[in-house]
């Protein structure tokens, strides 16, 4: 075995600082993850059980099967917006009857479960990762439908959730619809494009035009029971294929319908794994509060990964990239992982010689975020660092094994991309409370404008005025450094979901679960092009 040796100093000052300026940043997290769960508010919390219904997450947790985990996906999605943090909506993974599935739920408590376009941005991420993942879909529905302040931002590209449904189901995906409420609009068609659909007594109410629509367009009189209500669809439309007395009772048909998907994972199990050396409490205490200052990745790779083992790859060559090989809970990975911050051309044909192997053996990618981008500068740009930059990320673009990604510290410029950040598809992407994320960082980035600006006068032969100068670098390096923070980024649905670093293991280790629900298959060739 090739067990990591440690030089992190638990005891030291510097040790100290960083674990508080960690948990702080948590604290943060927290505050705001809180707001998530609390919905609407009490008010309409108290509202929610007076009518004798769950919430949503209490949905969940009777769904899933009794003391398994539940990685929730998004839970910051809309933050930072005119809407509520969570976007009226919870997804994640979670088992049920033994079966990974992907889990929606509408919030009511918050605008009546109404969609706004924060929402649909998380429903259509859920989307994708049941898709790519191969995941039976069991959406928890009560929903008004569309927030119709925001129906410009939803109605068009709304309809992506339908085609969706009907493209899980044409791949033999399982879609389960469990309606406990609201379904109507063009929310009716949840249900009326899922394979499997559960309604509630007295209260599910579908239908795509409610009573007083259906009176201004027809002047026909009707209730919501003849007209959408549970028990019609169940004996007369047929839409409903499952009739339940109440909530819990359609949980438990729910729980059996999933048990009878016949729904086995492309791969078995993996054995037995053996914990890491060292204790997941010290990751607190690895990233420095300035990213300037490096950090040894090869720390983190050894609080996550099984027994610590890590097989290292052309460990002398390119060294501020750490490669190997690694099994985490059981499953074998290949991990990419920034030492000092700057990707040089080393770096990346090393990156893209390993992303190769491992697509050959068919093993999953994890990436460690810790880059500042590729070298620039004279030297580096004769010794052909943008190709070679570009065979990294052509690696990256086409390599077909599951690539998931962590952000640890800064992830910026072309980096982020060699790095598989969002845009190159990553089966998950999850960010701890130290990462930052931009085109560069904040000081560079007003001083850059600085330059131009400088420059820009001189060439007119006018005169620099160096106090709106510092002015204006104060306000972008203000706004960078805001605009790259991991609430903000991760509000925007950049990542799915700002994690504890001392859940790095598990989190990884259910998604590697998650995904290898689907054949994990390498690229044969077929990369494109490598500027040699």
């Amino acid at each position: 075995m090739t067990v990591l040796g440690s030089a992190l100093d638990t005891a030291g000052a510097e040790y100290a600082e960083r674990r508080a300026a960690m948990l702080e940043k948590l604290g943060e997290v927290a505050a705001e993850h809180a707001k998530a769960v609390a919905g609407g508010g009490e008010k309409y919390v108290d509202r929610h059980r007076k009518r004798g219904k769950l919430l949503a997450r209490e949905r969940v947790e009777l769904l899933l099967d009794p003391d398994t985990p539940f990685l929730e996906l998004s839970p910051l999605a809309g933050w930072g917006s005119d809407y509520a943090v969570g976007a009226s909506l919870v997804t994640g993974i979670g088992v049920i009857e033994g079966v990974e599935c992907l889990i929606t739920a509408n919030d009511p408590t918050v605008r009546g479960g109404a969609s706004n376009p924060w929402t649909l941005k998380k429903a259509l991420r859920a989307n994708e990762i049941a898709f790519a993942n191969r995941l039976p879909v069991v959406s928890l529905v009560e929903s008004g439908g569309a927030d119709l302040p925001s129906q410009k931002e939803i109605f068009i590209p709304g309809g992506a959730l339908f085609k969706d449904l009907t493209r899980l189901s044409a791949a033999g995906i399982p879609t389960v619809a469990v309606v406990f409420g609201n379904s109507t609009a063009g929310g009716a068609y949840v249900p009326g494009m899922s394979d499997h659909v559960i309604m509630v007594k007295e209260r599910a109410k579908v239908f795509l035009g409610g009573p007083p629509l259906v009176k201004m367009a027809t002047g026909e009189e009707s209730d919501d029971e003849s007209l959408g209500g549970a028990e019609m669809h169940a004996r007369t439309s047929g839409l409903a294929d499952y009739f339940a007395v109440d909530e819990l009772d359609a949980l438990r048909q729910a729980r059996r319908v999933v048990a009878r998907l016949n729904w086995p994972k492309a791969h078995g199990d993996p054995g037995p794994a053996a914990p890491p050396e060292y204790d997941a409490e010290e990751l607190l205490g690895i990233v420095p509060g300035d990213l300037k200052a490096p950090f040894d990745p090869r720390e983190v790779i050894a609080r996550i990964v099984d027994g610590s083992d890590f097989d290292e790859f052309k460990p002398l060559y390119g060294a501020s990239l750490a490669t190997g090989w690694a099994e985490l809970h059981g499953y074998p990975v290949g991990i990419l992982a920034n030492a000092q911050g700057v990707l040089f051309s080393a770096e990346s044909q090393k990156a893209a010689q390993f992303i190769q192997l491992a697509n050959q053996r068919d093993v999953p990618l994890l990436f460690l975020h810790n880059t500042t981008g590729y070298m620039v500068g004279k030297e580096y740009e004769q010794g052909g660092i943008i190709k070679h930059g570009a065979m990294m990320i052509n690696a990256v673009s086409n390599s077909r094994v599951p690539h998931l990604s962590v952000l640890m510290g800064a992830s910026y410029g072309a980096g982020h991309y060699g790095m598989c950040g969002r845009a190159y598809d990553p089966r998950f992407l999850f960010a701890w409370p130290s990462a930052k994320s931009a085109v560069m960082g904040p000081q560079q980035l007003a001083g850059v404008l600085s330059i131009v600006a400088r420059a820009s006068a001189a060439a007119k032969g006018q005169p620099y005025d160096d106090e709106a100068d510092a002015g204006l670098r104060a306000m972008v390096e203000q706004q960078i450094e805001s605009e790259s923070l991991p609430m903000f980024l991760s509000g925007r649905l950049y990542d799915d979901g700002v994690i504890d670093p001392r859940d790095t293991r598990t989190v990884l280790g259910l998604c590697l679960s998650a995904l290898h629900t689907a054949p994990v298959e390498g690229a044969r060739g077929g990369f494109g092009v490598f500027r040699m």
